[in-house]
Protein backbone atom coordinates (compact mmCIF):
# COMPACT_ATOMS: atom_id res chain seq x y z
CA UNK A 1 0.00 0.00 0.00
CA UNK A 2 2.85 2.45 0.51
CA UNK A 3 3.25 2.87 -3.55
CA UNK A 4 -0.23 4.52 -3.20
CA UNK A 5 0.66 7.77 -1.54
CA UNK A 6 2.88 9.31 -4.49
CA UNK A 7 0.79 7.63 -7.54
CA UNK A 8 -2.53 8.63 -6.17
CA UNK A 9 -1.87 11.96 -5.39
CA UNK A 10 -1.81 13.01 -9.10
CA UNK A 11 -5.47 12.62 -9.63
CA UNK A 12 -8.05 15.87 -9.37
CA UNK A 13 -11.05 15.23 -7.71
CA UNK A 14 -13.09 15.44 -10.42
CA UNK A 15 -12.85 12.09 -12.66
CA UNK A 16 -15.77 13.32 -14.95
CA UNK A 17 -15.12 12.63 -18.43
CA UNK A 18 -11.91 11.00 -17.47
CA UNK A 19 -10.66 7.18 -18.21
CA UNK A 20 -8.34 5.92 -15.30
CA UNK A 21 -6.94 3.03 -14.62
CA UNK A 22 -6.10 1.51 -11.09
CA UNK A 23 -4.46 -1.22 -10.10
CA UNK A 24 -4.94 -3.92 -7.50
CA UNK A 25 -3.12 -6.24 -5.50
CA UNK A 26 -5.35 -9.36 -5.20
CA UNK A 27 -4.18 -12.08 -2.57
CA UNK A 28 -6.39 -14.91 -2.61
CA UNK A 29 -6.50 -18.11 -1.83
CA UNK A 30 -7.61 -21.18 -4.04
CA UNK A 31 -7.64 -23.99 -1.46
CA UNK A 32 -9.38 -22.35 1.56
CA UNK A 33 -7.79 -25.02 4.19
CA UNK A 34 -4.45 -23.94 3.69
CA UNK A 35 -2.63 -20.93 4.56
CA UNK A 36 -0.80 -20.64 1.54
CA UNK A 37 -1.89 -17.57 -0.77
CA UNK A 38 -1.51 -16.53 -4.80
CA UNK A 39 -0.59 -12.84 -5.68
CA UNK A 40 -1.90 -11.63 -8.85
CA UNK A 41 -2.12 -7.37 -10.03
CA UNK A 42 -5.53 -6.96 -10.95
CA UNK A 43 -6.79 -4.23 -13.22
CA UNK A 44 -9.75 -1.84 -12.79
CA UNK A 45 -10.54 0.22 -16.08
CA UNK A 46 -12.86 2.93 -15.05
CA UNK A 47 -14.18 4.32 -18.42
CA UNK A 48 -16.81 7.13 -19.23
CA UNK A 49 -19.42 4.47 -19.79
CA UNK A 50 -18.04 1.08 -18.96
CA UNK A 51 -15.96 -0.82 -16.27
CA UNK A 52 -13.66 -3.70 -16.60
CA UNK A 53 -11.86 -5.71 -14.50
CA UNK A 54 -9.08 -7.98 -15.40
CA UNK A 55 -5.73 -9.32 -14.86
CA UNK A 56 -3.05 -7.38 -15.16
CA UNK A 57 -1.10 -10.21 -17.25
CA UNK A 58 -3.45 -9.54 -20.08
CA UNK A 59 -2.35 -5.96 -20.83
CA UNK A 60 1.39 -7.21 -20.86
CA UNK A 61 0.60 -10.02 -23.38
CA UNK A 62 -1.45 -7.91 -25.53
CA UNK A 63 1.22 -4.88 -25.31
CA UNK A 64 3.88 -7.77 -26.35
CA UNK A 65 1.43 -8.67 -29.30
CA UNK A 66 1.03 -5.52 -30.71
CA UNK A 67 4.68 -4.61 -30.29
CA UNK A 68 6.25 -7.96 -31.75
CA UNK A 69 3.57 -8.98 -33.80
CA UNK A 70 2.37 -11.60 -32.29
CA UNK A 71 -0.49 -13.69 -31.27
CA UNK A 72 -0.01 -15.57 -27.47
CA UNK A 73 -3.22 -15.54 -26.08
CA UNK A 74 -3.20 -15.92 -21.75
CA UNK A 75 -5.93 -16.62 -19.45
CA UNK A 76 -6.27 -17.85 -15.87
CA UNK A 77 -8.74 -18.67 -12.79
CA UNK A 78 -8.56 -15.22 -11.62
CA UNK A 79 -11.72 -13.02 -12.39
CA UNK A 80 -12.49 -11.31 -15.36
CA UNK A 81 -15.37 -8.94 -16.23
CA UNK A 82 -17.26 -6.10 -17.29
CA UNK A 83 -20.30 -3.54 -16.58
CA UNK A 84 -21.95 -0.47 -17.47
CA UNK A 85 -21.24 2.40 -15.11
CA UNK A 86 -23.45 2.69 -12.48
CA UNK A 87 -24.74 -0.51 -13.03
CA UNK A 88 -24.99 -3.91 -10.77
CA UNK A 89 -25.25 -5.87 -13.51
CA UNK A 90 -22.03 -7.47 -14.86
CA UNK A 91 -21.19 -9.72 -17.43
CA UNK A 92 -18.75 -12.56 -16.10
CA UNK A 93 -16.05 -13.80 -18.38
CA UNK A 94 -15.33 -18.09 -18.00
CA UNK A 95 -13.01 -20.22 -19.42
CA UNK A 96 -14.16 -23.52 -18.98
CA UNK A 97 -12.51 -25.68 -22.04
CA UNK A 98 -14.53 -22.90 -24.38
CA UNK A 99 -15.53 -18.71 -23.34
CA UNK A 100 -18.67 -18.54 -21.83
CA UNK A 101 -20.02 -15.00 -20.75
CA UNK A 102 -22.84 -14.97 -17.36
CA UNK A 103 -24.31 -12.27 -16.98
CA UNK A 104 -25.43 -11.35 -13.10
CA UNK A 105 -26.87 -8.65 -11.40
CA UNK A 106 -25.27 -8.03 -7.63
CA UNK A 107 -26.52 -5.35 -5.76
CA UNK A 108 -24.34 -5.00 -3.06
CA UNK A 109 -25.76 -3.39 0.20
CA UNK A 110 -23.21 -1.83 2.64
CA UNK A 111 -23.34 -0.73 6.19
CA UNK A 112 -21.01 2.72 6.86
CA UNK A 113 -19.12 3.06 9.61
CA UNK A 114 -17.75 6.09 11.48
CA UNK A 115 -14.45 4.40 11.95
CA UNK A 116 -11.41 5.97 9.50
CA UNK A 117 -7.57 5.91 8.69
CA UNK A 118 -5.40 7.83 6.88
CA UNK A 119 -3.15 7.14 3.75
CA UNK A 120 -1.38 9.33 1.63
CA UNK A 121 -3.10 12.15 2.88
CA UNK A 122 -6.74 10.32 2.04
CA UNK A 123 -8.82 9.64 4.37
CA UNK A 124 -10.37 6.08 4.45
CA UNK A 125 -13.63 4.98 6.05
CA UNK A 126 -15.06 2.01 6.93
CA UNK A 127 -17.87 0.20 5.07
CA UNK A 128 -18.94 -3.77 5.35
CA UNK A 129 -21.50 -5.80 3.50
CA UNK A 130 -22.04 -9.54 2.80
CA UNK A 131 -21.57 -11.04 -0.17
CA UNK A 132 -21.20 -14.29 -2.05
CA UNK A 133 -21.83 -15.67 1.26
CA UNK A 134 -18.79 -13.98 2.81
CA UNK A 135 -18.56 -10.71 4.93
CA UNK A 136 -16.51 -8.39 3.88
CA UNK A 137 -14.61 -5.19 4.60
CA UNK A 138 -14.18 -2.19 2.63
CA UNK A 139 -12.35 0.82 3.17
CA UNK A 140 -12.79 3.60 1.05
CA UNK A 141 -12.40 7.82 0.65
CA UNK A 142 -14.72 10.35 -0.48
CA UNK A 143 -12.19 12.42 -1.66
CA UNK A 144 -12.01 10.28 -5.07
CA UNK A 145 -15.64 11.09 -6.45
CA UNK A 146 -16.14 7.48 -7.53
CA UNK A 147 -18.17 4.37 -6.77
CA UNK A 148 -16.04 2.06 -8.33
CA UNK A 149 -13.75 -0.81 -6.74
CA UNK A 150 -12.49 -4.26 -7.52
CA UNK A 151 -14.37 -7.11 -9.09
CA UNK A 152 -18.22 -6.71 -8.11
CA UNK A 153 -17.66 -4.28 -5.04
CA UNK A 154 -19.16 -0.83 -5.80
CA UNK A 155 -22.29 1.41 -4.99
CA UNK A 156 -19.76 3.06 -2.18
CA UNK A 157 -19.66 7.25 -1.85
CA UNK A 158 -16.19 6.58 -3.02
CA UNK A 159 -13.14 5.02 -4.46
CA UNK A 160 -12.25 1.34 -2.94
CA UNK A 161 -8.62 1.34 -1.59
CA UNK A 162 -9.12 -2.05 0.33
CA UNK A 163 -11.47 -4.87 0.61
CA UNK A 164 -10.54 -8.35 2.57
CA UNK A 165 -13.29 -10.95 3.74
CA UNK A 166 -13.27 -11.76 7.31
CA UNK A 167 -11.72 -15.31 6.72
CA UNK A 168 -8.85 -14.42 5.19
CA UNK A 169 -8.76 -15.91 1.95
CA UNK A 170 -9.10 -12.47 -0.66
CA UNK A 171 -8.14 -9.13 -0.02
CA UNK A 172 -7.53 -6.37 -2.68
CA UNK A 173 -5.46 -3.76 -2.02
CA UNK A 174 -5.12 -0.51 -4.71
CA UNK A 175 -1.30 -0.32 -5.15
CA UNK A 176 -1.52 2.36 -8.38
CA UNK A 177 -3.34 4.82 -10.41
CA UNK A 178 -2.67 6.79 -13.33
CA UNK A 179 -4.68 8.48 -16.08
CA UNK A 180 -5.17 6.97 -20.16
CA UNK A 181 -5.48 8.90 -23.07
CA UNK A 182 -7.65 7.30 -24.60
CA UNK A 183 -9.85 3.68 -23.51
CA UNK A 184 -8.04 1.06 -23.76
CA UNK A 185 -9.13 -1.93 -26.17
CA UNK A 186 -9.91 -5.27 -24.43
CA UNK A 187 -11.46 -6.75 -28.00
CA UNK A 188 -8.41 -9.76 -27.99
CA UNK A 189 -8.27 -10.21 -24.63
CA UNK A 190 -11.64 -10.15 -23.21
CA UNK A 191 -14.85 -9.91 -25.02
CA UNK A 192 -13.02 -11.74 -28.12
CA UNK A 193 -10.30 -14.46 -27.02
CA UNK A 194 -8.41 -16.03 -29.38
CA UNK A 195 -11.24 -15.37 -32.65
CA UNK A 196 -13.77 -16.76 -30.24
CA UNK A 197 -16.64 -15.00 -28.99
CA UNK A 198 -17.76 -15.96 -25.49
CA UNK A 199 -21.30 -17.98 -25.73
CA UNK A 200 -23.60 -16.45 -23.19
CA UNK A 201 -25.17 -18.89 -20.70
CA UNK A 202 -26.66 -19.07 -17.64
CA UNK A 203 -25.58 -19.82 -13.85
CA UNK A 204 -27.25 -22.58 -13.58
CA UNK A 205 -26.05 -24.28 -16.63
CA UNK A 206 -22.37 -23.16 -16.10
CA UNK A 207 -22.59 -24.86 -13.21
CA UNK A 208 -23.78 -28.31 -14.76
CA UNK A 209 -20.87 -27.69 -17.31
CA UNK A 210 -18.36 -27.72 -14.38
CA UNK A 211 -20.12 -30.38 -12.56
CA UNK A 212 -20.04 -32.02 -16.15
CA UNK A 213 -16.12 -31.37 -16.52
CA UNK A 214 -15.54 -32.78 -13.32
CA UNK A 215 -17.33 -36.40 -13.92
CA UNK A 216 -15.36 -36.84 -16.55
CA UNK A 217 -12.49 -34.11 -16.73
CA UNK A 218 -10.44 -35.38 -20.03
CA UNK A 219 -13.44 -36.06 -21.83
CA UNK A 220 -12.15 -34.15 -25.10
CA UNK A 221 -8.41 -34.88 -24.58
CA UNK A 222 -8.90 -39.08 -24.45
CA UNK A 223 -10.88 -37.75 -27.99
CA UNK A 224 -7.93 -36.33 -29.25
CA UNK A 225 -5.35 -38.95 -27.93
CA UNK A 226 -7.98 -41.57 -29.53
CA UNK A 227 -7.73 -40.70 -32.83
CA UNK A 228 -4.05 -39.65 -33.55
CA UNK A 229 -2.00 -40.87 -36.01
CA UNK A 230 1.34 -39.10 -35.40
CA UNK A 231 3.69 -41.35 -33.90
CA UNK A 232 5.61 -38.53 -32.86
CA UNK A 233 3.12 -36.76 -31.32
CA UNK A 234 3.88 -35.83 -27.77
CA UNK A 235 0.52 -35.25 -24.77
CA UNK A 236 0.58 -33.65 -21.65
CA UNK A 237 -1.53 -33.73 -18.41
CA UNK A 238 -0.80 -31.42 -15.72
CA UNK A 239 2.99 -31.98 -16.49
CA UNK A 240 2.78 -35.15 -16.94
CA UNK A 241 3.53 -37.26 -20.45
CA UNK A 242 0.65 -39.72 -21.65
CA UNK A 243 2.06 -42.97 -23.22
CA UNK A 244 -0.45 -45.84 -22.61
CA UNK A 245 -4.46 -45.24 -22.42
CA UNK A 246 -3.88 -47.13 -18.80
CA UNK A 247 -2.85 -43.89 -17.66
CA UNK A 248 -5.98 -41.82 -18.14
CA UNK A 249 -7.90 -43.03 -15.50
CA UNK A 250 -5.08 -41.97 -13.09
CA UNK A 251 -4.49 -38.73 -14.16
CA UNK A 252 -8.04 -38.29 -14.79
CA UNK A 253 -8.54 -39.02 -10.39
CA UNK A 254 -5.73 -36.39 -10.00
CA UNK A 255 -7.62 -34.00 -12.18
CA UNK A 256 -11.05 -34.49 -10.03
CA UNK A 257 -8.73 -33.98 -6.65
CA UNK A 258 -7.23 -30.43 -7.67
CA UNK A 259 -10.65 -29.24 -9.09
CA UNK A 260 -12.29 -29.98 -5.39
CA UNK A 261 -9.07 -28.66 -3.84
CA UNK A 262 -9.18 -25.56 -5.06
CA UNK A 263 -13.09 -25.16 -5.35
CA UNK A 264 -13.22 -21.72 -3.08
CA UNK A 265 -14.56 -18.97 -5.33
CA UNK A 266 -14.90 -15.46 -3.83
CA UNK A 267 -18.72 -15.86 -3.85
CA UNK A 268 -18.74 -19.10 -2.06
CA UNK A 269 -22.66 -19.56 -2.13
CA UNK A 270 -21.96 -20.10 -5.83
CA UNK A 271 -19.40 -23.17 -4.82
CA UNK A 272 -19.93 -26.01 -7.33
CA UNK A 273 -20.69 -29.10 -5.16
CA UNK A 274 -18.89 -31.80 -6.68
CA UNK A 275 -19.46 -35.29 -5.40
CA UNK A 276 -18.13 -37.17 -2.42
CA UNK A 277 -15.86 -40.43 -3.59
Amino acid sequence: MKNIIIVLLILSTSLTGQTHRFIYEYDFKMDSTSTQKRKANMVLDVNPDQVKFYNYDFVVTDSLNKTKGENNMIWDDTPALTRKRNSTINFNYIMLQNMFIVETDNTISWKLSNETKALGGYTLQKATTKFGGRNWTAWFTKDIVLNEGPYKFRGLPGMIFEIYDDKDNFKFSLVKSYKLSKNYETIGILENFGGQKPVKISEVKLAKMMLDNYNDPLHDFKEHYKNNTDPNAHFMVMGIEVKSPEQLKELSDMMQKNIKKNNNPIEIDKAVHYPIK
